[in-house]
C-alpha cells in the first residue's frame, strides 16, 4: 500500500513538473460568466468561450464569445432629451390627474417612474494577450497572469415591461412618437476596454482560469443620454493541447 502511495506521489510531482514546463499550441475556455452594467442596475449572467492560439510562450492571439440573460431598471434620468422632459411632463400630468382618461389613475405626489426590463447580451472580439508565465514565486506554484484589450461588438437586446398604468402609457407614447420601434429592441455597437486574469495549471492540459474585464460601450445611443462603464467576469476551465510551444 504504501509502494503504490509514493508511486502516485512521485506520478503527480512529475506530471506537476512536466505540466509546468508544458505550453500546448491551442487553448480552449468555457465558463461562468457574470456582467454587470452599474449605470442601468443591469446584471447578467451566462457563458463565456474563448478560442486561444499561442504564437509564443508569451503571446497569444484569440477569439472571444460570452452570451448572458439578466435584467436592469430604466429611470427617466437616463433618457436624453428631449425624452426625458417628455417623460418629466407626463409625471406632473398623472400627478395632476390629467391622463385619467388615458386609464392611468393620479399619481402621488412621491411618485418615482421607472420601467424595468430584461436584456441578452452577447459580445465578439478578438486579439492579443500577453501571458506572464515566469513570474518569480508564482512559477513554482503553477500560477500565471494574462492582460489584453477588450476591443470588439456588442448586440443586446431588451424587452421594456411596462409595471404600472403610467409607464404603460408612457411606453405607447414612446413608439407613438417614433422613439422606439417597439417595446423589444435591439442594438448592435462596439466596445473597447481592458481585461487580464490569472490561471492555475492543474494539470498538463486542463488550467483554471479567472478572467476579469472592465468595458465601456455605448448602446441604445438614440434613446439613452450617457454611455455606460460594464464590468465581464468569468471563471472555468482552460483546455491547453497540441505542439509544446519553446519559445
Amino acid at each position: 500500500m504504501k509502494k503504490i502511495a509514493l508511486a502516485a506521489l512521485l506520478l503527480m510531482i512529475s506530471t506537476c513538473a512536466f505540466a509546468q514546463d508544458y505550453v500546448g499550441r491551442y487553448d480552449v475556455f468555457a465558463g461562468y460568466s457574470y456582467l454587470g452594467s452599474p449605470k442601468i442596475n443591469l446584471s447578467q449572467r451566462g457563458v463565456n468561450i474563448q478560442v486561444g492560439y499561442n504564437m509564443t510562450r508569451w503571446l497569444a492571439m484569440g477569439f472571444d464569445y460570452s452570451n448572458e440573460d439578466g435584467r436592469g431598471t430604466l429611470v427617466p434620468d437616463e433618457l436624453k432629451q428631449p425624452y426625458y422632459g417628455m417623460v418629466e411632463g407626463l409625471i406632473l400630468e398623472g400627478q395632476g390627474g390629467l391622463l385619467t382618461g388615458y386609464g392611468v389613475p393620479t399619481l402621488p405626489a412621491n411618485y418615482n417612474a421607472y420601467v424595468p426590463f430584461s436584456a441578452r447580451t452577447q459580445t465578439f472580439a478578438a486579439g492579443p494577450q500577453l501571458v506572464f508565465r515566469n513570474v518569480p514565486f508564482f512559477k513554482k506554484h503553477k500560477v500565471g497572469f494574462f492582460l489584453h484589450p477588450s476591443l470588439g461588438a456588442i448586440h443586446e437586446h431588451i424587452n421594456l415591461e411596462a409595471h404600472d398604468a403610467f409607464t404603460g402609457f408612457v411606453m405607447e407614447e414612446l413608439v407613438l412618437g417614433g422613439v422606439l420601434q417597439t417595446t423589444h429592441p435591439s442594438d448592435t455597437t462596439y466596445f473597447y476596454g481592458l481585461g487580464g486574469g490569472i490561471e492555475f495549471n492543474a494539470t498538463k492540459h486542463m488550467h483554471l482560469r479567472t478572467d476579469v474585464e472592465f468595458v465601456h460601450v455605448n448602446l441604445f445611443s438614440g434613446l439613452l443620454a450617457d454611455s455606460r462603464n460594464s464590468v465581464r467576469v468569468s471563471i472555468g476551465p482552460t483546455f491547453n493541447f497540441g505542439k509544446n510551444v519553446k519559445k
